[in-house]
């Protein structure tokens, strides 16, 4: 298995995508019904990367839905045999973008408890001293750091994860609760795990759809977490390996603060997606982590792009990730200790995934 960076995958998903807009959209295709159906299934059906594992028979949706098809269809007669189409892939990274409407799939999370009221916590848990550290929600519950999290797509600058880290340097234990964060940036994966990493520690395998078969991927590329440490005394090493972690040049002449000898939980719920259940599967790798809440939403397939000559464009998830026991996170990842809250235990004035996080560091405290 070959080792490769964060941004080394992302730019071979982009050259997947260019290779699949033009392999089926050329000049001659005519915006047709017909054609916008049958280049659809074509295009999912030799990059789609979840078939085998979602033992999803292609063939027999697409013959479902071909005899429906014609070239005198309205587009919102088309528009509906498409996204049922798509929709029988159960994946929230499959949708397609109209001029009148968007399909998706939120099937994944909408059928599972909320295990998260937002309101309900910040009155109840984050009182004077709650710090908005950019996208960094902080506060101190009793002598354990607490940090919400709700986006991905939130940059966080170095500076920011020092000060919240600094907070936290001498509690008993951290908190970080990602509930609700739907995904986004998979580089901010890398620059939140440095501070956590002690030692190099494999994460897991990202494989690539590289053929038309449903079971053409790639050998698979290793992802690697690395200490800070090792990032700043050691560059050469880092970029012969390619590690997944490189040191932002801006933090150059500044130290990174880490948290790497006490327990930390994170929390999550079904609203944890893509590159939140990417974050939830690699974290529980390293030793002093556990994940308290419930089964993450999944989205364990970075998505590609494509269109129809008819201009509506559709993504689907091109890669799959197993972590290093073979687990597929595509469907989610289990919390290491399983725990709803609602309204019952709001009415009680308490959230039960945080207290469950707190009994836990108390627990590791009395057993020391």
């Amino acid at each position: 298995m070959k080792k490769i960076s964060i941004f080394t995958l992302l730019c071979a998903c982009f050259l997947v995508l260019s290779a699949c807009k033009s392999m089926f959209l050329t000049a001659e295709t005519k915006n047709t019904p017909t054609n916008c159906f049958n280049m659809l299934y074509k295009t999912v059906d030799e990059n789609y990367s979840f078939f085998e594992y979602k033992k999803i028979n292609w063939d027999s949706i697409r013959n479902v839905h071909a005899p429906f098809v014609n070239d005198k269809m309205p587009n919102d007669s088309l528009y509906n045999i498409l996204s049922t189409m798509l929709y029988s892939l159960n994946d929230g990274h499959v949708n397609m973008n109209t001029e009148f409407d968007r399909s998706r799939n939120w099937s994944w999370y909408r059928d599972f408890p909320q295990n998260y009221n937002e309101e309900f916590v910040n009155r109840t848990y984050l009182k004077k001293d709650c710090y908005l550290t950019g996208p960094l929600v902080n506060a101190w519950i009793d002598s354990i750091g607490y940090v919400h999290y709700a986006s991905f797509g939130s940059a966080i600058r170095p500076e920011q994860l020092n000060f919240v880290l600094n907070r936290f340097k001498n509690a008993k234990a951290l908190i970080f609760d990602v509930r609700d964060n739907g995904g986004g940036s998979m580089a901010t994966i890398f620059k939140i795990m440095q501070r956590f990493t002690k030692q190099k520690t494999y994460l897991g395998t990202i494989y690539r759809k590289d053929g038309p078969a449903h079971n053409d991927f790639t050998k698979g590329d290793s992802v690697f977490s690395m200490p800070t440490k090792a990032l700043k005394n050691d560059k050469k090493k880092a970029e012969k390996d390619k590690v997944s972690l490189k040191k932002d040049k801006k933090d150059t002449k500044d130290t990174l603060v880490t948290f790497l000898d006490k327990p930390i939980i994170i929390l999550t719920n079904r609203l944890c997606y893509s590159a939140t259940d990417f974050f939830t599967g690699f974290m529980k790798q390293l030793p002093n982590v556990t994940v308290i809440g419930d089964r993450t939403g999944g989205g364990g397939g970075l998505p590609i792009s494509s269109e129809l000559p008819n201009g509506w464009r559709y993504r689907f998830s091109s890669t799959l990730t197993k972590l290093p026991d073979g687990f597929n996170i595509e469907n989610g990842v289990d919390p290491d200790i399983k725990v709803g809250t609602g309204p019952e235990e709001e009415i009680k004035g308490y959230d039960a995934i945080i207290e469950r996080a707190r009994k836990f560091v108390t627990e590791k405290q009395t057993n020391k």
